[in-house]
């Protein structure tokens, strides 16, 4: 019995440094350049033009950016390889798994990024944009909110 825990106990240990490597994603997408708008992230992000207007944005396990607002457009995400999360301000959370797709509706404030414990790609792009479309970064998903999510 003692033997079958330390095999579970190493083969789980082996599972989650798996999932710490970009690697471990198998993803077609490329994981980009560091991401000029750090700034705006807790962690560590990376971003990728794969062209059309589409970027490809990669998340570190736990990173995740500021609320923010986009004015007089829609952002829409693509979830395509990992775990991720979205949240609008006052709604709970909502999962992210590859093939989720969300169209955030203008001035909407809200913020997304990767679970605890899983890289996260998603592609974004903006539509219905208007003349004078802007973004609004604003304070950061604090660690103690962050930390109640599950999963």
């Amino acid at each position: 019995m003692k033997r079958i825990v330390y095999l579970f106990v190493a083969l789980l240990m082996m599972a989650t440094a798996d999932a710490q490597t970009f690697e471990s994603l198998n993803s077609p997408w490329p994981k980009g350049e560091p991401n000029p708008y750090g700034k705006y992230f807790i962690g560590q992000s990376y971003l990728a033009d794969v062209g059309g207007g589409v970027m490809n944005v990669t998340f570190e396990p736990g990173c995740r950016n500021n609320w923010h607002i986009h004015h007089k457009q829609v952002q829409v995400l693509i979830c395509v390889a990992g775990k991720g999360w979205y949240q609008e301000w006052g709604k709970a959370p909502q999962e992210m798994t590859p093939g989720t797709v969300i169209a955030i509706p203008a001035e909407v404030k809200h913020w997304h990024g990767a679970q605890k414990d899983s890289w996260f790609q998603h592609l974004t792009y903006h539509k219905d944009v208007q003349e004078g479309a802007s973004n609004e970064w604003c304070e950061p998903v604090d660690d103690a909110t962050y930390n109640l999510l599950s999963k």
